[in-house]
């Protein structure tokens, strides 16, 4: 059989073209200089309006390749097919856009989210949307696992509160530094099984790396051993539980709000006097300080005045006992025009009462003088006399009777009536039994009486007072109480006497107006007394117009502790 008649191989398809043409569209002639003379083809009218191939593929290329972004790269970009606009999932065998399930995401809490991310696929990328863009955090973790693996998902996370059910440490510190690169506000709080077991240099190189934090809230640093923090972008900064600290630095030139809260124990060995010397250099721009310890004494305060913080606006100096008008002298000496001035816990008088009156008297809107044992009503009544801008003064146990002085344990009371326990103060001047409190004043709005028990006759007309409490003013009578405030919402008198609750009720819900006969009076021929004239002289008014000056005020009596 000759070679010609074997049956021949088919040729190889054609190779697809993986590059451009070589020849010209239009004549094939090819395009090495050549220059085509073809006038080009003119596009279809029906086909004017549609977009070219090679343009609708670099589109869909370029929604591919942002599709995985974060964000948008542009806020005019055009809404995209695969944008979360249009993608759907099945619920119910029904498709539901996604965006419904994302906000139904940011709705749920940190636990819901990761429940739900447990479902599926679709579920799971729900969720890393939502942790993207989160922007603050609210946890309660057992452990620092959780963080290590929540936080890395969490690239806008600008706010952190914990509050930790398990001990604190290093381990954990260092994974906020990792994974919350643009953290600004941080919190933490203990659980009582909880324990904080960071020191200061941890504190200390925290601080320093995180160069976009400007709020710092931390509780139970008992174990910090000293302080030593520097920041430029920190602006407050609150620790609680402090103790025996050997060393106190605070250098934060754009600090504006300082809160440190010593432990109440009589072994604390932190040198007060060196850390107010301290504040005037490290940290000049300072406006609220507050420093609660039973250290504080004159010597301290004095040492304020040395730091020339004049730009004090807030100024809070609680339990101390040492402190006594000496202290109040530097006070006025050192702050020009305090807003707010605390002294609770200290051994003030009526005069140092007086001279805070005399220096502030138009800048000082909150005055709390509670646990004051050497302040009587004199003082009181001086105060809101000399301060015309108060709104808000709180005298809760400064004035006790003798008996009360004598107990042992502690008290309660706050402003608003809520319970806080309080050490019992040694009582440096012994109050009068009874005593009566006049208080008139135009702008006055919270006023604290609780455990007031020296007082046993109370007038207080403000017609702007909107909360009074008078928890445990056991010696109160109900007959000496008057109260003219129209605008009052709440009062509290959690520990009174019946019949003085049954008086404020009278006084502030007008509960017997309605029963009581509305008649005009007509003194007798004699003067001897004054009868009701019969009703049926009268004009009948309508129905609408004849309760109206009998409505009933909306103030609330608490009872509760």
């Amino acid at each position: 059989m000759s070679s010609s008649s074997l049956p021949t191989k088919p040729p190889p398809p054609p190779r697809p073209k993986t590059r451009g043409s070589y020849n010209c569209g239009r004549c094939g002639q090819p395009k090495k200089g050549h220059v085509c003379n073809l006038p080009s083809p003119s596009p279809a009218p029906a086909a004017a309006d549609a977009p070219s191939p090679s343009s609708s593929a670099g589109e869909s290329r370029l929604r591919r390749a942002l599709s995985f972004d974060d964000a948008p790269s542009s806020p005019e970009k055009k809404p995209r097919p695969d944008d979360d606009d249009g993608r759907t999932m099945d619920l119910g065998g029904r498709p539901v856009p996604v965006d419904f399930f994302l906000e139904v995401l940011r709705r749920l809490g940190p636990r819901g989210v990761l429940d739900a991310a447990a479902v599926s696929r679709a579920w799971r990328d729900c969720a890393d949307r939502v942790w993207r863009v989160a922007e603050e955090l609210r946890l309660r973790p057992a452990g620092a696992g959780l963080l290590a693996a929540l936080l890395p998902r969490c690239a806008a996370l600008s706010r952190l509160v914990l509050h930790m059910e398990s001990d604190v440490d290093a381990t954990m510190l260092s994974c906020l530094a990792f994974s919350c690169s643009s953290l600004e506000i941080l919190e933490i709080t203990m659980s009582d099984k909880a324990s904080n077991n960071m020191t200061g240099e941890e504190l200390s190189r925290f601080v320093s790396e995180k160069h976009s934090l400007s709020i710092l809230k931390i509780g139970g640093c008992s174990n910090l051993g000293f302080l030593n923090l520097s920041s430029s972008s920190l602006n407050v900064l609150w620790l609680s539980d402090l103790y025996s600290l050997s060393e106190s630095v605070i250098s934060c030139p754009n600090m504006s709000e300082l809160s440190l809260c010593f432990t109440q124990q009589s072994t604390d060995c932190t040198d007060l006097v060196s850390l107010m010397d301290g504040l005037g250099r490290s940290c000049p721009n300072l406006r609220n300080l507050h420093i609660s310890s039973i250290q504080l004494s004159n010597e301290a305060v004095s040492a304020l005045e040395g730091a020339n913080l004049r730009g004090l606006c807030m100024l809070s100096l609680i339990l101390g006992s040492k402190m006594t008008d000496a202290a109040v002298a530097s006070i006025v000496r050192s702050c020009a025009s305090l807003a707010l001035l605390d002294l609770s816990g200290s051994s003030i008088s009526d005069s140092g009462v007086g001279m805070i009156g005399k220096a502030f008297p138009h800048t000082l809107s909150r005055l709390l003088v509670a646990l004051c044992p050497n302040i009587t009503t004199s003082g009181i009544q001086a105060a809101t006399v000399q301060l015309p801008l108060l709104q808000l003064m709180d005298c809760g146990m400064s004035l006790r009777s003798n008996s009360q002085n004598e107990k042992q344990g502690a008290y309660f009371g706050e402003i608003n009536g809520r319970i806080r326990l309080c050490p019992k103060l040694p009582t440096l001047k012994k109050q009068p039994m009874r005593q009566k409190l006049i208080i008139k004043h135009d702008n006055l709005k919270k006023l604290s009486l609780w455990g007031c028990s020296a007082i046993d006759a109370l007038y207080v007309k403000c017609p702007e007072l909107i909360d009074l409490n008078l928890n445990s003013c056991t010696n109160l009578h109900a007959e000496r109480l008057l109260l003219q405030c129209p605008n009052l919402k709440n009062v509290h008198a959690f520990g009174c006497q019946d019949m003085l609750i049954g008086a404020i009720r009278n006084q502030v819900l007008n509960e017997f107006a309605a029963a009581e006969p509305h008649l005009p009076c007509k003194r007798l021929a004699d003067g001897s007394k004054r009868v009701q004239l019969s009703q049926f002289p009268q004009e009948q008014l309508p129905e609408d117009k004849i309760w109206i000056g009998f409505k009933r005020s909306e103030c609330i009596v608490h009872l509760d502790s």
